[in-house]
């Protein structure tokens, strides 16, 4: 297994990438490897109590809830409306405490070997005005996981959020390739192709990963 950094932040192309799914199997495949590792939500927009993405992982990994998950360690910032950061902050007429999030991941890491950030949405979605999640990361030098799939259009939104990720000097250690949802095997086989092929280009050190169609 590549040597593994102490915080990767999962974001995806776009919404209904594949996050929740890729970090909770990430996490229940490195633990099986001895990794001690957990998973947090950055952010959780559209909800009224736990984390759903957190309950997602917890079901994936097969530990069921963990006590950082009863006391919101793992998902501090909670909204419930569904829409990006800023406007779910803006319809509860809350503050946005980013340092809440910080202050739970150096929690987690005083337990845990690593700790598996999921985002919400794209690397471009807004938390505060045109403060972007993108800044979040580039401005902490949290390393990245992408995760993508062969829906249509992906190669664009894939390629373009490495470029964004290149050009802000954030460090993409994995790309996650989800083979869910299902498309034509031509459309699958030449995204994986494209894909592969940018990352050899520009980004070598960069592991591409492979998930099945698979969904619980």
């Amino acid at each position: 297994m590549t040597p593994l950094e102490r915080v990767y932040f999962v974001t995806g192309i776009d919404t209904d990438a594949g996050k929740s799914y890729v970090t909770g199997m990430l996490a229940r495949d490195w633990r099986a490897r001895g990794c001690r590792v957990i998973t947090q939500k950055f952010i959780q927009t559209g909800c009224t109590g736990a984390s759903e993405d957190i309950g997602l992982h917890r079901k994936i990994m097969g530990t069921g809830l963990l006590p950082e998950d009863l006391d919101f360690t793992t998902a501090p910032l909670r909204f419930t409306y569904p829409a990006s950061p800023d406007l779910a902050v803006r319809i509860d007429g809350r503050k946005l405490d980013l340092s809440l999030v910080e202050k739970s991941t150096q929690r987690l890491l005083e337990r845990y070997d690593t700790v598996l950030i999921e985002g919400a949405g794209g690397l471009m979605v807004p938390l505060e005005g045109l403060y972007t999640t993108l800044d979040y990361i580039a401005e902490r030098r949290l390393p990245v996981i992408l995760v993508t799939n062969p829906k249509l259009g992906s190669i664009n939104h894939t390629l373009l959020s490495l470029e964004m990720c290149r050009v802000r000097g954030v460090k993409v250690g994995f790309v996650a390739y989800d083979l869910c949802p299902e498309t034509s095997p031509e459309i699958t086989d030449d995204t994986r192709e494209v894909i592969r092929t940018y990352l050899a280009k520009t980004m070598p050190e960069c592991v591409f990963l492979e998930f099945p169609f698979c969904r619980l």
